[in-house]
Order: C-alpha cells, then structure tokens, then sequence
C-alpha cells in the first residue's frame, strides 16, 4: 500500500486530494497544526480513513519527525498562508508559511529519505502582471502580491532541491481552483454564498472590488489528480494546471445569479468597494495546460458553468438549512 502525507489536509484542496488518494488505495496521512479550535470541517466524512499528525510548517523538527513517523512514497505540500489579501497585511507570515515553510519540508524529505516524491504547490498569482498570453510552464513571473512573490520562492526551490539533490521534486503551477469547499473569504464563494442568502431574501446587497478582473476557473476536485499524475511519472518536472478559458468577476456573478432564476443581478451588486480592491491588481490570466495534456494525459472535466453552478447549489443547500 503507497502512502502519502498531505500538508494543508483540512484545505480545499487536501481534503479533494485525500479523498482521490483513498480511492486510488492509499493510506493518507495528514499534517496538521495544533489549535485551540479544529477545524476539520472538510474532512469530517473522511476521518476514519485517515490518520492526522502534528507539523508545522514554521518548526522544522517537526516536519522531520512527521515523515519519520509516516514514511510517506509521496509527500503533497499544500499547506500555505494562501489568501492573496492578507498577504499585503501579514506579508513577513506570508513569506515564513509560503515561502520559507517549503524549504523546510523539502529539507525535511531529503535528511530523512530523498527517495521521496514531492509535490508543491505553485500558483498562477506567480505570474501577477502577465508578461505574455496564454501563461505557459516558460512564461515569466511578476508576482503582484507577497502571495505571489511567496509562491515563487517555494517554485524555485523546488527546482533547486530537484537540480541540486536529484530529488523527485514537482511543482503543480495551478490556476485558480474552486469548488463548494473554497473559503467564504475567496470572490467566488463569497459571491456563491451572497447568490444563495439574496435569493432565500436573507441578504440584500453583495460588496465586490473589481468586477472586470479576468481569471482562469476550474474544479479543485479535477487539479488534485494533476497533482497525483504528476508523480507517477518517471522524471520529475513542472506543469501548468488550468482550463485554458477565462472569465471575468461579472460573468461569474451573472451566472451565479442566473442559476437561482435572477437575471438583474447588478441591482443586488455594490462593486468597486476600495476595501475590497488588491493594492496592486492581477487582471488577466489563463493558462495553457498542454504540456499536462500531452505528458500527463490530463484534462479540466468542469465546465465554468457547471462550476458555478455547483457552488451556488452547495450554498443554497446549506442556507435552507441554516437559520441565520
């Protein structure tokens, strides 16, 4: 039986990617951090399935002990401090978590067994103010945010620790990913949530910054098996993960609002909040993910429809049985 110990596991994407690695025959392991309050809200219908051990990515004893203890084939580093906004407010956590907690992981692998297969965790945000279109595994990366430039350490060290320690070391460059799992504080399940409570008459108004911003949405449940396919390869290397479509912030709402039966949305929208607006905005990405096509035989089984529409469902699902 492979094992596999997932950094992030109580995340959107940990919990996607726990669940395909039980399907697959795995035993999952995940790490976690220790809390007052556990929030393993998006694991609950998998706990008994898993086991859980404590890490943090700020404590490298800790990382070391964990692999010593579960012996991972795989090790998937999703854990991250992966809000773009409050990367502006806590940018030195932001590097430590982002950034810095990579290199320790991948230090981690390496003293205690560099036959190990690690994934990271890269982001479309690397590529901030997009130098061409679409954004490719070459393009090059003008992060906007200390998300991004984060996110760009953690890519490149992976490559170092690839190039330098010939470890099986991956980086998944994924575009924006959603899903009814997605944190209330993300623009499309916030919209999805606000979509839901307007049409149950329990909210009048949704607060949004800039409804023009272009990203390249797809189903987290489909980027975890990017992640997977990508380690089962014989070389180790690094692939964009996206739909090759993009769509802006307006279309989102629209189409959110369309599937509860409202078609004049913009009298339910407050837009261009200031509160809401990135000091320094990413406007447009899209990603080409032909390279995972073509090498890891992967494709996006989503549409940006049924995305949305999936969200809002969830979230109106989740509303009738709330009483707030």
């Amino acid at each position: 039986m492979k094992k596999a110990l997932i950094t992030g596991i109580t995340g959107q994407d940990g919990s996607y990617l726990a669940e395909f690695l039980l399907s697959k025959g795995y035993k999952v392991y995940g790490l976690t951090r220790r809390t007052s309050t556990v929030n393993n809200e998006r694991i609950k219908h998998i706990e008994e399935k898993i086991e859980l051990v404590q890490g943090d990515l700020l404590d490298q004893s800790s990382l070391s002990a964990a692999i010593m203890e579960t012996k991972p084939d795989e090790v998937y580093n999703l854990a991250a401090q992966s809000f773009v906004k409050t990367s502006w407010n806590q940018p030195v956590l932001t590097g430590e978590f982002t950034a810095l907690g990579v290199t320790r992981m991948l230090e981690a692998v390496r003293v205690v067994n560099p036959k190990i297969k690690f994934y990271q965790a890269s982001s479309s945000e690397m590529f901030g103010k997009v130098t061409e279109t679409p954004q490719k595994e070459t393009t090059r990366f003008y992060p906007r945010s200390p998300y991004g430039v984060a996110k760009v350490y953690g890519h490149y060290i992976t490559v170092n620790y690839r190039e330098s320690f010939d470890l099986f070391a991956c980086s998944g460059i994924l575009f924006n990913h959603e899903s009814p799992r997605r944190g209330l504080e993300f623009v499309t399940r916030k919209i999805s949530h606000a979509v839901a409570r307007i049409s149950l008459g329990k909210q009048k108004k949704l607060e949004l910054g800039n409804l023009d911003s272009k990203r390249d949405w797809g189903f987290a449940g489909d980027y975890v098996e990017a992640m997977w396919l990508m380690l089962q390869q014989e070389k180790a290397d690094d692939y964009v993960v996206a739909t090759g479509e993009n769509h802006s912030v307006a279309e989102f709402v629209e189409l959110a609002f369309k599937s509860v039966g409202i078609t004049d949305w913009r009298r339910h929208i407050i837009a261009n909040v200031k509160s809401h607006m990135r000091p320094a905005e990413v406007d447009y990405l899209v990603g080409d993910y032909s390279k995972a096509k073509k090498v890891l035989g992967w494709t996006p089984k989503t549409s940006f429809k049924e995305l949305v529409e999936m969200m809002v469902k969830a979230d109106l699902e989740m509303e009738k049985r709330s009483n707030k």
